[in-house]
């Protein structure tokens, strides 16, 4: 068992691509690597996520996979979008504020 998950944890790392975010150009479009302020159109309440790898994702500590279903409905769109995220509670709509490259 141990040695299966050394083998997983190291094709995972030979497959792994180490991505400078802030090489790539601000478009203002959220990307992999970004971190993405959003605001509650509702409620205006607003958090900040880091886009990650599944590996890296730890809610608590504001980064969310690339793999969720918040993730997957901001990426590729911009500063100034609203974003419809489907949750246990019903869909809530996120307005992009800002994408940064850090």
């Amino acid at each position: 068992m141990v040695e299966a998950r050394i083998r997983d944890i190291e094709g995972r790392l030979q497959n792994s691509v180490v991505i400078d975010v802030t090489t790539i150009p601000h478009t203002g479009k959220v990307i992999f690597g970004t971190t993405v302020e959003i605001a509650n159109v509702e409620t205006d309440e607003s958090v900040v996520y880091h886009i990650v790898g599944e590996d890296e994702a730890d809610f608590k500590l504001g980064k969310i996979s690339v793999g969720s279903p918040l993730a997957r409905a901001l990426i590729a769109k911009e500063e100034g979008d609203v974003v419809a995220v489907k949750t246990p509670g019903g869909v809530i709509e996120y307005e992009i504020v800002e994408v940064r490259h850090v």
